[in-house]
């Protein structure tokens, strides 16, 4: 039977959670389309302000990478929004000129940032905190400057606030009402939140409207109604969303606030349905997850045929996401004459709880400092419970003096909610562990869907797999490498050696993989530990690395590709930059930059042009996009400045040309300073070299990115010989120690600095064997890429020829 064409506008949560729950139902009846404007697979955006608190990484959040698309057989457009919709042919056109049929069509368009319309709003550094793009801005704009101002004391704009702080910028929020986060918190908690985030190092502006932003080109400032002015440097709007209605208004969709739609997510027109935050039910546009997964139950119960009872609303609830703050808020949480209130407000333990009762039903809370008794709230809210005959230590069991400390969760009843965004109840839970043999917080959010999204629950379910199990059997458990194996990356790497286990898929079939293709997380694991085993003999899978290093160059976010060609040591002469110059002329590349590790990066190139691009250049890969050893920056050195001890690009350069193209587990940084001024930045590096009078300190564990670490004094060398042997036993104690996807920061805390020096220093045996170790990987290098596909015209046309309906992953 021919499938029906089903084509969903939107790579968002809720519209891809509604296909999730399709595929549940009826897996093999819909040919499914899907059309994004990001340029990214299907991500948490919620898991955002992890991303820019530094607790995350942009991969960590994403929740159904490329492969999972193509496994059920979806066919994805990233970066290629749809621009029109002709109902009558049913047919819609993608802006890159996609045209697609349907038999189904969804809006999932979501909302689009409420800027507000100031006199100044388009400068430079004036952005909203919406997406991943944001983000990046905010990690890369506070490389360069300090003062940040975020306009706007609500949920969204607290987040950011303390992502900026973590970034290390200056901070200030802006708020027009009395009291933070109004629309969820009376005013006692919201003066508890003030004086924590405060403490966390936020500054804030009540009561204050901004009238314009200042600045030139990019800001430099926002003025205020009462004259009153702030510098600022980077300016984040978060003032609120607006459904993204302007493709369904332009289609002929009935709009109002939203796309209006009834109980079973339909739209005005036939066939055309409407999920997530762009629809309006009952004049309600839902911004927050747990409603929208629930639209998307009910769409893929009624497009499946099967029997639903339509969709009736939910109840609005909130819980911060802020580093040290525990808030939670939901319904109706502020006085009225007709309700009443159970309250707890303990100033010197920083604790408010209040109970909103209405009646003799439970119709509203504000949680603050301790949230523990949130399930159990919502629980009551949702059923409508009678709590006329209940004292307050059965609503608020944290309050029973009686109590035994135990996990709220052990008293829950099988049917009340563990994950509220996800609908997850504590008997499913139960019974996955039990039936499926989950040991991990990991194994039961993949099963269960438990946690995957807010990440609040988390701790919840992690008390209820010890109650199930018993808190040695769960700290006994070990960390899966992926949702594919229950082993570890430690099990999986010894299995390659022990076994002499030599391909990819051989490692699959011979450990037991559940999935036959692997997975985005253990495809590249497993290359590389394979890599690491034979040096000599293995042949490297390209088909299993991320795509930056597929095809030699980093991906941007509008799809274009950024060439960084190696300067060593930071070292360059007329003739490399007149290449650089004539080639950038000759492509259009619209913005050359000088990056942190002193090279020259060619932004917004073509996929199609980068093998004539590097062979024009005639330079060699700077290894930008690689996990492998990045770039080794220098100071000027003795030669040139006046406090310098020791020839610090000499060595830099000698150093890169050393270890140039050498896999690691993940992206090593260094550089050479040649006094202890450190101009090079030594100290937040990977591998960080000192010199000073007659030797070279090095340190070690380094990092300078948001999660910002200072390196570890290693040792103190006085020859450049001894210098590079000591690096090269410690860069392959690292490649043959850490993790896949591990940072030598996470690596020296997680083993301990004196272990390393144990195996590194003082061992002499094991140094010597790292030695020659780390000198068979080097011989087994291949040659530059960026040459090697130059010369492989086969090479050029399967990975560089564009062609057309081209998916990008």
């Amino acid at each position: 039977m021919e499938k029906e064409r089903l084509v969903l506008i939107g790579n968002g949560m809720a519209g891809i959670r509604t296909i999730e729950e399709i595929l549940k139902r009826d897996p093999n009846r819909f040919q499914i389309t899907v059309f994004g404007k990001e340029p990214h697979p299907n991500y948490n955006r919620i898991a955002l302000s992890s991303v820019l608190q530094g607790d995350s990484s942009v991969d960590d959040i994403i929740l159904n990478d490329y492969e999972w698309y193509e496994k059920n057989g979806i066919e994805l457009y990233t970066g290629d929004p749809v621009v029109k919709v002709d109902k009558r042919r049913k047919k819609i056109h993608s802006k890159n000129g996609i045209v697609c049929e349907y038999d189904h069509l969804i809006f999932a368009t979501g909302s689009n940032p409420f800027m507000l319309p100031l006199p100044g709003a388009d400068k430079e550094g004036v952005i909203a905190f919406r997406d991943i793009k944001d983000c990046e801005t905010m990690i890369e704009t506070s490389k360069h400057y300090k003062k940040a101002a975020v306009i706007g004391g609500g949920l969204l704009g607290l987040e950011a606030a303390r992502g900026l702080l973590n970034l290390n910028m200056e901070t200030e929020v802006i708020h027009i009402f009395d009291y933070l986060m109004e629309r969820q918190l009376d005013a006692p908690a919201s003066d508890m939140l003030r004086r924590d985030l405060e403490e966390q190092g936020m500054r804030f502006h009540m009561n204050k409207q901004t009238e314009m932003i200042k600045g030139h080109d990019r800001v430099e400032g926002l003025k205020f109604k009462d004259g009153s002015f702030l510098e600022a440097d980077l300016v984040v709007m978060a003032v609120g969303i607006k459904p993204n209605i302007e493709l369904a208004s332009d289609t002929g969709l009935k709009t109002e606030r939203a796309i209006v739609v009834n109980d079973f997510m339909e739209t005005s027109a036939k066939d055309i349905y409407a999920v997530g935050e762009c629809a309006e039910h009952n004049g309600i546009a839902y911004g927050l997850v747990a409603p929208l997964y629930e639209q998307g139950k009910v769409l893929a119960d009624h497009i499946c045929s099967k029997e639903t009872e339509g969709y009736h609303g939910s109840l609005m609830y909130t819980k911060l996401k802020v580093s040290g703050v525990d808030l939670f808020s939901a319904g109706q949480f502020q006085d009225e004459e007709d309700t009443r209130a159970i309250r707890v407000h303990d100033e010197f333990e920083g604790i408010y709880k209040k109970v909103v009762v209405k009646d003799n039903k439970v119709v509203g809370s504000v949680l603050y400092g301790d949230t523990s008794d949130s399930p159990r709230l919502l629980d009551m809210m949702k059923k409508g419970q009678d709590i006329s005959n209940m004292n307050k230590a059965v609503i608020l069991p944290s309050e029973d003096e009686n109590s035994s400390g135990e996990s709220p969760v052990v008293s829950m009843a099988d049917d009340e909610q563990i994950c509220d965004c996800n609908g997850v109840c504590k008997g499913e839970i139960v019974e996955a562990i039990n039936n499926d043999g989950l040991s991990t917080v990991a194994d039961i959010t993949k099963h269960t869907n438990a946690g995957r999204s807010c990440g609040g629950c988390k701790p919840l379910v992690s008390d209820l797999l010890s109650a199930t199990l018993g808190d040695e059997a769960v700290s006994n458990q070990k960390e899966p490498m992926c949702g594919c194996t229950d082993l570890s990356h430690d099990e999986v790497s010894e299995a390659i050696k022990e076994k002499q286990l030599s391909f990819t898929r051989e490692v699959m079939n011979v450990l037991g993989w559940e999935s036959e293709e692997g997975c985005s997380k253990c495809r590249p694991a497993i290359n590389y530990y394979l890599g690491l085993n034979k040096p000599e003999e293995y042949e490297d899978d390209h088909t299993s690395r991320f795509i930056n290093e597929r095809v030699h160059a980093n991906i941007q976010n509008d799809g274009t590709y950024s060439v960084v060609p190696r300067m060593y040591g930071g070292v360059t002469d007329p003739d490399q930059l007149r290449k650089i110059a004539d080639t950038a002329d000759k492509y259009e590349v619209p913005m050359l930059k000088v990056t942190g590790g002193q090279r020259i990066d060619m932004l917004g190139v073509n996929k199609e042009d980068l093998p004539s691009i590097w062979k024009d250049l005639g330079m060699n890969s700077g290894y930008a996009y690689a996990k492998s050893i990045r770039t080794v920056k220098t100071c000027v050195g003795e030669d040139f400045c006046r406090f310098g001890t020791q020839d610090s690009i000499g060595m830099g350069i000698q150093i890169e040309k050393k270890f140039e193209r050498l896999n690691t587990p993940h992206k090593v940084k260094m550089a050479v300073s040649a006094c202890p001024r450190n101009c090079a930045e030594s100290g937040i590096k990977d591998i960080g070299i000192v010199g000073v009078e007659g030797a070279w300190e090095m340190y070690v564990g380094g990092n300078g990115g948001v999660d910002l670490r200072g390196g570890d004094l290693f040792c103190k060398v006085e020859t450049g010989e001894e210098l590079l042997d000591t690096m090269s036993a410690f860069l392959q104690y690292y490649r043959e120690d850490a993790r896949y996807l591990e940072r030598t920061s996470h690596w020296v805390e997680r083993v301990g600095l004196d272990h390393i020096r144990s195996v590194v220093l003082d061992d002499d045996e094991k140094r010597k064997q790292l030695i020659e170790n780390m000198e068979r990987a080097l011989r087994a290098r291949p040659k530059d890429p960026w040459t090697e596909v130059s010369e492989n015209e086969a090479k050029q046309k399967e990975l560089y020829e564009k062609k057309q309906l081209e998916v990008v992953q």
